[in-house]
Formats: structure tokens, C-alpha cells, sequence
């Protein structure tokens, strides 16, 4: 992954072309995957990950074509704070809320995990509401 003044990209190659997406594997690295000592440390991590595009018009891809990822930075920035920065700070509110009115920490603690449950249905429910916000493109961009 390298990122540039307002855009992040990834490599990634296509998987499947249908009337309107595009189905790319990108490879997830953690920041520690490119050091030289990555086979002796047990920290990195390097994963696969499916991602689909908008084929808004006919790009002339093929399927298993090297392909590079494009996404501005900040829907990215947006992303990592609803999938990890507002759930935490949920727990963390929540949980402190609890423990002042119960006086009960090992149940304000299962109350505010539980509290999760409905904060991630919630944003598997606005999925498509997400997926039209958050859109990768597979075009070359301007800067």
C-alpha cells in the first residue's frame, strides 16, 4: 500500500468482471510485512482481501490483470473510525456510565461489550449506504 497527498492505493488483481463491478483481491500488509526480518518475527501480517468496484462503464480489464486500487484518504480515515474508534469509545463511555450507576463492574463490563452487538448490525445494515460512500476506483487519477 503507498499513499500519496489525498489518495491511498493498493496493487491488486482482478477476479471477476460481471455487468456492474469488478471484483478485486487486494493484499492487506501490516506496516511491518516489508521489513527484512518479517520470517524471524511473528508480528507481521499479510492478508487477502475481496473487494468490489463500481463498473460504471467498460474499462477494457480482463480478469487476472494487475490492476491498481484507488481510494481518497480520508474515507479511509472515516472507515477506520467507524470500524474501530467509535466502538471503542462506546465501551469505554458506556462502561464508565455503568460502573458510576450500578457500582457492578462485571456486569457494566458484559453490558458494554454487549453494546457492540447492535452498533455492528447497525452498520451491517447501512452496508449499501456505506459501499455507495465508500467507493474504491480502478482509474488513474489527476493530482
Amino acid at each position: 500500500m503507498s499513499a500519496t497527498k489525498n489518495i491511498i492505493e493498493h496493487p491488486g488483481r482482478i477476479d471477476k468482471i460481471e455487468n456492474d463491478k469488478i471484483t478485486v483481491t487486494i493484499l492487506s500488509q501490516s506496516a511491518c510485512s516489508t521489513c527484512h526480518s518479517k520470517s524471524m518475527c511473528t508480528v507481521s501480517e499479510m492478508e487477502e482481501k475481496t473487494i468490489e468496484i463500481k463498473n460504471y462503464e467498460e474499462l477494457g480489464y480482463k480478469v487476472g490483470e494487475q490492476i491498481t486500487v484507488y481510494m481518497k484518504k480520508s474515507l479511509g480515515t472515516w472507515a477506520v473510525m467507524f470500524g474501530y474508534l467509535f466502538p471503542f469509545l462506546l465501551v469505554i463511555f458506556s462502561l464508565i456510565t455503568l460502573i458510576l450507576i450500578t457500582g457492578k463492574e462485571g456486569l457494566s463490563g458484559l453490558i458494554s461489550l454487549g453494546l457492540l452487538l447492535p452498533y455492528y448490525f447497525g452498520l451491517h445494515k447501512l452496508k449499501d449506504k456505506f459501499s455507495r460512500t465508500f467507493e474504491f476506483s480502478i482509474k488513474s487519477f489527476e493530482s
